[in-house]
């Protein structure tokens, strides 16, 4: 993992080739999708991986997990409702819920506009049509922490490849995303029947519920 981290910091040490006529723009994903992602953090304390749902449209995401945390495994699944301010924690081998008080913004799946651009690459191979992703890289830091971000969106289509981000309490957090579809079932972004009566839980000891405190 430690070597991860240092050679995905070596890529803003790259001087970009691109005239400023053709150097990409800060983009935006498209507003309905699906995919699987990996997550791990620099302290080793997180590994997960699993498959979302991303509605920028109504402002939701549905995420479904597994991993582990302080070497203990977990399953979850969580439906983030950004506009209504609610989390609902699914557990469907004993059909309960929890609901709790949504504590973040929604923030679109999108390169930010300040972010500064360091290259562009392809992984894989150039050599013949079909071998290789073109992807932009790009570097910032986070609103309201002295945290830095490194992401990677693909040049067609604005896609996630990965992310990097800076953290309090697990260093650097590694971000995979892959195969990434167009278009999500409109089940995904309702709670079960089960829910209905799930009452709002409020946090406790000033915890924070957020997209980041659904990982632990």
């Amino acid at each position: 993992m430690q070597a991860l981290f240092w050679m995905t910091a070596g890529l803003l040490c790259l001087a970009p080739g691109l005239s400023s006529a053709q150097r990409p723009r800060p983009c935006r994903s498209p507003p309905l999708y699906t995919g699987s992602l990996t997550v791990g953090t620099q302290n080793e304390k997180l590994w997960a991986v699993g498959k979302y749902a991303y509605d920028a449209v109504n402002q939701r995401v549905h995420l479904g997990e597994m991993g582990l945390y302080n070497n203990n495994s977990y399953v979850y699944n969580t439906l983030f409702l950004f506009d209504e301010g609610v989390l609902y924690e699914i557990h469907r081998h004993n059909r309960t819920c929890v609901k709790k008080a949504l504590q973040s913004d929604f923030h679109p799946m999108e390169v930010p506009k300040d972010a500064a651009f360091v290259s562009q690459v392809v992984l894989g191979s150039s050599s013949s049509p079909g071998q290789g992703l073109l992807v932009n890289n790009w570097w910032g830091d986070i609103p309201g922490t002295t945290g830095h971000y490194l992401v990677s969106f693909t040049e067609f289509g604005c896609f996630p490849v990965s992310a990097l981000s800076q953290t309090k309490d697990f260093g650097w957090v590694s971000i995979s995303y892959y195969d990434n579809i167009l278009g999500a079932e409109p089940s995904w972004f309702i709670p079960p029947p089960f829910c209905e009566d799930a009452t709002l839980v409020e946090n406790k000891d000033g915890k924070v519920t957020d997209f980041f405190s659904v990982f632990h």
